[in-house]
């Protein structure tokens, strides 16, 4: 066990190669979608909304279709359920995300330059766990706005909560949520970060061999 050990700790003192390098710059790229692209598309048809209403959710605003319109006719429904109204500022979200994202990419930079194999693997662990938690705000404010419903509201629907992935039949609503580009391009950070320890622990072991 302490040879083990040993061993591990070995490993994570040292300095990344070329290619993990790389790979961490090329993450820096991939999270500027963030801040271009939405996070999460959802689009509502009903038979007096053939057309579809749509809200893109970015890291920092929310935007909807039809030049923005479409917001306004989603809280009109909203508010005859007794639903909150859809606001940008009612997101906490859209303060820390950005700020975040920002962070994660300077520290990327840092462990591309200066970094060891403890690094790329604390940066593993931290941004899976931000994208674990983003994803759990995501639903518990899905989970609220559904079920957090006015009493007095003209018309009376059971609590529900809006599709996270996939579809879902709300009332005479069918709702569709999914990911948006700037989430795939996220998704395509943690595969790098994983490829990046993946290769540098397989060029250790070669070295450690020889």
């Amino acid at each position: 066990m302490r040879k083990w050990l040993k061993e591990y700790s070995r490993l994570l003192d040292q300095p990344l190669d070329g290619r993990p390098r790389l790979l961490l710059l090329g993450t820096v790229l991939l999270l500027v979608p963030a801040y271009l692209f939405p996070l999460w598309n959802m689009t509502m048809f009903a038979p007096q909304y053939p057309h579809g209403l749509r809200l893109h959710i970015y890291s920092y605003k929310l935007e909807a279709g039809n030049a923005g319109q479409d917001l306004a006719e989603i809280n009109i429904l909203n508010h005859y359920i007794g639903m909150r109204d859809l606001a940008t500022s009612d997101f906490t979200e859209f303060k820390w995300i950005p700020f975040v994202v920002g962070i994660i990419g300077l520290l990327f930079l840092r462990a591309a330059v200066l970094g060891k194999m403890t690094d790329l693997v604390d940066l593993l662990v931290l941004y899976m766990y931000i994208g674990m938690f983003s994803l759990w705000s995501f639903g518990y404010k899905l989970f609220r706005y559904g079920h957090d419903l006015a009493p007095t509201a003209s018309v009376k629907v059971p609590p529900f909560m809006p599709p996270m992935f996939g579809y879902k039949q709300l009332a005479n609503f069918e709702v569709y949520s999914y990911p948006g580009p700037a989430s795939y391009f996220l998704a395509a950070v943690a595969v790098l970060l994983l490829a990046g320890v993946i290769i540098h622990w397989r060029g250790y072991r070669r070295t450690s061999k020889a």
